[in-house]
């Protein structure tokens, strides 16, 4: 028999929407020979849709689409992810349509309560095993967490299942198609049952789904692996109880893998909340630069406007790289000089700033002039302006509030400053559209003369690093030293990741690609006296 996997790209709360996806990917699954369409996890509200499961209408709402969508449905087993409420209680659960009927249904048991994910919140956990026959072959169902633990496919196994369908709606980070293949042989070598894995794709706020679906023999071998960051449809021959080999799409690489997240994370961002396009400052440094080959290889460049907004401590190298890249990138351009407002600022406050020296104050001022002239042209034009500043700077605070973190949605906000490099050399690969002199030259805010980003950083390449032990590895600032950092450097870090808290909690949400994002994945408090 044939089983076809429905990695979709569907939308939180789109219910209608949703369906029909899901009743044309059953339509095309039957004419294409297959007899049962699996679908991922909660697909037909989308997910993760969060605090809208405390609500008693979004679940009467998800019971009525998923009532109409049963209707529509024939010709082809269907096995539908969805909100499901009994009794007062709440399930993430997986349901098998046939012939305009309901024939079983899964209840999830393992609720993921770590990183992104918060379903202990939401849902009850299922009790029981789900398996039911298919053309003289019984299939188990668990979704996504499920398979990471053991009890789940166990009992599926104990309870005659001889094929495993896994729903899933796994986000991407860095590796984790990688772990996913791990954790599955590993059920697979404790159940002895094959698995099919499918997997949502598409970008839902900070959170990017990869796809990335695939199954796996009853030996562990990998049989199948589709197509990551698209809609797929895919197409499993199943003998003798197990899938037999098919199509294995090729593996990116890791720099491809992150920058088709991230265009993928902007086109779905604005294009699923309706942003006409996107409003970008161009400085004519490097993350203004790969922002803007993001947003156009996401949106197109008739959609991306780029604006140069020079001031008197502006490079001409600057603005010369600036206006060749937009030229060579087909969007619209613009330049607006800064310094009769920046002027006019100081004049304002010529008096309150008597005596004292200039500082940091003056550097925020430029930066927050541009924020405001940009956030004035977003709300004209409806476009959204899409912030430039890496994580490196997130974490260590070298970024303006109301300057250059002003805006709506951050690209770059999960991306190290060192990747940020190795992302720009990657684009180029593809058709060089940064300019060499963006990358070889030294990085700098250009808000006072000569500045340069090392007067007040560590090295990019020690201060990723350190950040990544800490942020993203949990490691202690003494363990990082005995690593072999200079102490120095890790306290120095590790003091500027504490005391910018409370501008990370106000820099606009931004597409995650590693574990541990600046996100969800990161709830520390803003007052903290805790020092390790």
């Amino acid at each position: 028999m044939k089983i076809a996997i429905a990695q979709l790209n569907v939308t939180v709360g789109d219910l209608d929407g949703n369906a029909r996806r899901i009743a044309d990917a059953a339509a095309r699954a039957r004419a294409a020979g297959a007899s049962l369409l699996l679908t991922t996890e909660l697909a037909l509200s989308g997910y993760p849709p969060e605090d809208l499961l405390l609500r008693d209408d979004f679940f009467r709402a998800c019971d009525a689409a998923f009532r109409r969508l049963m209707e529509q449905v024939a010709g082809i087993t269907v096995v539908l992810g969805h909100p499901h409420q009994v009794g007062g209680r709440r399930y993430n659960a997986a349901s098998v349509i046939r012939d305009g009927r309901v024939i079983a249904t899964y209840l999830k048991q393992s609720l993921p309560n770590y990183t992104v994910f918060d379903e202990r919140r939401y849902f009850d956990s299922g009790e029981s095993p789900c398996v039911f026959e298919h053309e003289g072959l019984r299939l188990g169902i668990n979704i996504c967490e499920d398979v990471w633990e053991e009890p789940a496919a166990k009992a599926a196994r104990e309870a005659g299942a001889q094929l495993l369908l896994v729903l899933n709606a796994s986000p991407y980070h860095i590796d984790k198609r990688l772990t996913r293949h791990e954790v599955v042989r590993e059920r697979v070598g404790k159940t002895g049952m094959g698995v099919v894995y499918a997997n949502q794709v598409g970008g839902q706020d900070e959170l990017v789904f990869d796809g990335a679906s695939f199954t796996v023999d009853d030996r562990g071998e990998l049989t199948h692996q589709f197509a990551a960051f698209e809609e797929v449809l895919g197409l499993v021959e199943i003998r003798g109880g197990t899938p037999v080999k098919g199509e294995i799409a090729p593996a990116a690489g890791l720099e491809q893998e992150v920058y088709r997240a991230l265009t993928l994370g902007v086109r779905d961002y604005l294009g699923k909340n309706g942003f006409p396009g996107a409003l970008l400052g161009l400085s004519g440094g490097i993350d203004s630069a790969l922002t803007l080959a993001v947003a156009v290889d996401a949106l197109g460049p008739d959609k991306v406007h780029a604006v140069m907004m020079p001031s008197q401590y502006t490079a001409g190298m600057s603005s010369e790289d600036a206006r060749r890249q937009a030229e060579t990138m087909g969007v619209r351009y613009s330049e607006i000089p800064i310094r009769p407002v920046f002027d006019a600022f100081r004049s304002a406050l010529a008096e309150q700033f008597r005596g004292l020296k200039e500082d940091v104050t003056e550097e925020n001022l430029q930066a927050r002039i541009r924020g405001t002239l940009l956030m004035a042209m977003s709300n004209k034009t409806g476009a959204i302006v899409l912030t430039t500043g890496n994580k490196s700077e997130m974490g260590t605070g070298y970024a303006t509030l109301y300057g250059d973190m002003a805006g709506g949605f951050a690209v770059l906000k999960d991306i190290k400053k060192t990747l940020v490099y190795r992302l720009s050399e990657y684009r180029n690969t593809q058709g060089e559209v940064i300019p060499r002199r963006v990358i070889e030259r030294a990085p700098s805010a250009e808000l006072r003369p000569d500045q340069k980003d090392q007067d007040s950083l560590p090295p990019y390449d020690v201060l990723d690093a350190i950040m990544e032990a800490y942020v993203e590895r949990y490691r202690s600032p003494q363990e990082i030293v005995a690593m072999g950092y200079a102490q120095a450097d890790v306290e120095r870090v590790v003091k500027l990741l504490r005391a910018s808290e409370y501008k990370r909690r106000q820099a606009p949400v931004g597409i995650r690609i590693t574990n541990r994002g600046f996100g969800k994945d990161w709830r520390y408090p803003i007052t903290n006296r805790f020092r390790h």
